[in-house]
């Protein structure tokens, strides 16, 4: 069953999806970003282990963009020049993009969310990022029933149509 979900992240490009950010977050513009990873990570992620979730970016006093809490389990077959697993990533951007992002996130309940990793069709592994603003518990909510909704309307055309 493991092994399916890895074919089926890999058949898409995906290495990583945070499935729980678009349940906690309204995701308002998304962005792509290069990140800086040493050769033992990128063999764990193209195996499809590693996790986003609790992941967050963070721009620093000297306009560097880093990607905190991204678990990476260490290399099956590392050795001593294996990686540690919470280490902080930074990740690459244009400077112009940087500075944009930090005066949105400077502003009140905005922050910047890791959705996915994923391979671009070079071969690099990629992250997109959103900016993003906190749901409150009747916005979950909302978001549910207008989900289930689409559900039932679904089932019901499917058995309309038969």
């Amino acid at each position: 069953m493991a092994s399916d979900r890895k074919n089926r992240h890999a058949a898409n490009g995906n290495l990583v999806v945070n499935r729980k950010a678009t349940h906690d977050y309204t995701v308002l513009e998304r962005f792509e970003a290069g990140i800086e990873l040493v050769g033992t990570e990128v063999k764990v992620l193209r195996n499809g282990e590693g996790g986003l979730l609790g992941a967050w970016c963070k721009i620093d006093e000297r306009n560097e963009l880093w990607l905190m809490q991204v678990r990476i389990p260490p290399y099956a077959f590392g050795n001593r020049f294996n990686h540690e697993q919470l280490r902080t990533r930074r990740l690459l951007m244009h400077k112009k993009e940087i500075l944009r992002l930090k005066a949105k996130t400077e502003q009140k309940g905005l922050s910047l969310i890791p959705l996915r990793l994923y391979l671009n069709p070079r071969g690099k592994v990629k992250v997109e990022l959103a900016l993003c603003q906190g749901k409150q518990l009747h916005d979950r909510r909302e978001t549910e029933k207008r989900r289930e909704a689409d559900r039932a309307a679904q089932r019901a055309t499917r058995h309309f149509c038969r």
